[in-house]
């Protein structure tokens, strides 16, 4: 089992020194990777439910705290470390324009040597779609072409795509990641992330809950690889809670390869 820091990019670890500190520590500490986690902006008083918390409210209940761009901080964190791998967990997909997105996470995947995981969402904070001026309803459909475009552009020497919401064609995106391809782990607890995952991902990331429904997830997004003609024993399946021996078992003997926990109790 490996394990992970979660929601790195929050509370204390937001300034530069407390950044590198966490990160130096995780790696010191043998943890396999850090996840950020994003909102461009958070409304006052929305009403979008947040899907992992019984009283629908982001960790802390509060609205107005720091979250620095994911991207930028990992790229800060990624000079101060050597090994530990660098995830977005999760990056909201559709609110991002891929063939930019696919160019900055390239970036940090090449100085950082190859150590990017991009996950990825489609979002739930309604309000904040609404702000950025992007259709809330669309967003599944959105975020599977952009996964797609980007995936096209780090493999193609030239690139085209032409879908509904992504149109490009005969151009060179430059730098590419150091294998052409950077791992790709799609969060969301519901079957539609699962599919996702399972035609379009190298990993799922369903959160927390009990092992019974991670399970039935798992199961979904392998039908969905196979399916698709992949392979489905490829996929990587990552999970938070606790990190107990018993559930720690638990989690691996439904195939989960990674655990992750936050650094400090929200």
């Amino acid at each position: 089992m490996k394990f992970g820091l979660m929601f790195a990019n929050t509370g204390p670890f937001v300034e530069p020194r407390a950044a590198v500190a966490l990160a130096q520590a995780a790696e010191a500490a043998g943890c396999d990777s850090i996840w950020t986690v994003e909102h461009v902006v958070v409304p006052a008083g929305y009403v979008s439910e947040y899907p992992y918390a019984k009283d629908g409210k982001m960790p802390g209940g509060r609205e107005d705290f720091d979250i620095p761009d994911p991207l930028i901080w990992l790229t800060y964190v990624a000079a101060a470390t050597e090994k530990i791998r660098l995830g977005t967990g999760v990056m909201i997909m559709p609110q991002r324009n891929p063939l930019v997105t696919a160019k900055a996470v390239a970036t940090l995947d090449r100085l950082s040597k190859g150590r990017v995981i991009l996950g990825v969402g489609s979002g739930w904070l309604e309000e904040e779609f609404q702000a950025l001026g992007i259709s809330f309803d669309d967003r599944g459909a959105r975020t599977d072409e952009y996964l797609q475009a980007m995936q096209l552009a780090w493999a193609s020497d030239i690139a085209s795509y032409e879908g509904k919401f992504v149109d490009f064609s005969n151009v060179y995106s430059r730098p590419q990641p150091v294998n052409n391809h950077v791992p790709i782990v799609v969060g969301g607890h519901s079957k539609r992330a699962a599919r996702r995952a399972g035609e379009l991902g190298d990993g799922f990331f369903p959160g927390r809950g009990h092992p019974d429904e991670l399970s039935a997830l798992f199961d979904h997004a392998r039908r969905c690889a196979e399916r698709a003609g992949r392979d489905p024993n490829q996929l990587e399946f990552t999970a938070g809670g606790p990190t107990t021996p018993e559930y720690v078992e638990q989690m691996a003997k439904i195939g989960v390869t990674r655990m992750v926990v936050p650094p400090m109790n929200p």
